[in-house]
């Protein structure tokens, strides 16, 4: 299969590195100014992995994706409406678009598919979503890991697990794309609130919030039209480990450094995330005491532990 993976960050090279390993014909395309492809591009290396001779790289989106019969893409959330209205201006009739990153829309509070089928005819150009645990500096070691694909194509989404499945990564077939982006999205904003409790020494609480955070989003997930039970699998909770506790997780290590004074260069998706939940879950009248935390503590500058205290001063009530 023809893969191009557009973005080429610490998880969009992970992945063309994955597809390339299991056989597959992949492209890796980057911006041509961007550091990280320079790096890859001249050296076929960064700071997780070496890419074989056998990955092919392009600056070009057209080359990109006319070439591709699938195209996975791994950028920024954010960027996503802009990136695409750049690669709608190619033929993308009859090829597969697969997201691998975890966001809202902060400007609209679209799901990510929902930003793609803005741009695209879905019976045409089906839309699916990879997520759930793992880190690139655990796959590169080959440590195994779970991860879903979901797409409301339900054709597409076999084909994909079935090209993609391997002794690496065992996929799962989503059943919720609703519940599979929300709950992926906000895992990231319960990474930044453990990374405040590690901060504050607060570690032993991260159990607590595991066990609240999850119920949170479900709540969410329900609302928003999708089975709260998804917050409950591997899109969210079973990404939790990777993300509450793991040294690597950009979110944990932004609310631990944010906490200490110090600033944290790399991208963490959940910042941005948090004011997108925040603003659905008053849209939608749904109780989110800790997404509506970090986000004062992100947006309003509220202190971390006065916040991270008052969710322990909500009125008494039964635990489901």
């Amino acid at each position: 299969m023809k893969i191009s993976v557009l973005g080429c960050g610490r998880w969009g090279s992970c992945i063309a590195w994955y597809l390339d390993k299991i056989g597959h014909d992949v492209m890796t395309c980057g911006l041509k100014d961007a550091p990280e492809y320079i790096r890859l591009s001249t050296t076929r290396k960064n700071d997780y992995l070496t890419f074989p001779e056998s990955i092919s790289f392009s600056s070009e989106l057209s080359v990109a994706v006319e070439r591709a019969e699938v195209i996975v893409i791994s950028i920024s959330s954010q960027y996503l409406r802009s990136y695409f209205e750049d690669i709608s201006k190619n033929d993308l009739d009859g090829k597969i678009i697969v997201l691998c990153m975890k966001g809202v829309e902060v400007n609209t509070g679209k799901r990510l598919s929902q930003v793609v089928g803005d741009f695209v005819d879905e019976s045409k150009t089906p839309i699916a979503v990879w997520v759930g645990p793992g880190h690139p500096q655990d796959y590169v070691k080959g440590i195994p890991n779970c991860m879903v694909i979901d797409s409301d194509n339900q054709q597409v989404k076999e084909l994909l697990v079935g090209e993609f499945n391997s002794d690496l990564i065992r996929f799962y077939l989503g059943t919720d794309l609703i519940g599979s982006e929300i709950g992926a999205a906000s895992k990231n904003v319960v990474g930044i609130a453990a990374g405040i409790l590690d901060g504050l020494g607060y570690t032993s609480l991260k159990g607590a919030l595991m066990a609240r955070g999850t119920r949170e989003i479900a709540r969410l997930i329900k609302a928003l039209g999708g089975n709260e039970f998804s917050a409950y699998g591997l899109c969210h909770l079973g990404d939790y480990e990777a993300t509450l506790f793991s040294p690597w997780s950009h979110n944990r290590k932004y609310g631990e450094e944010l906490v200490k004074g110090n600033r944290f260069e790399k991208l963490a998706e959940g910042v941005m995330t948090s004011k997108a939940l925040y603003e659905l879950g008053r849209e939608y009248g749904v109780d989110l005491p800790i997404v509506e935390s970090i986000y004062k503590v992100l947006f309003e500058n509220a202190d971390a532990k006065t916040a991270l205290r008052r969710l322990f001063l909500r009125s008494v009530k039964e635990e489901f």
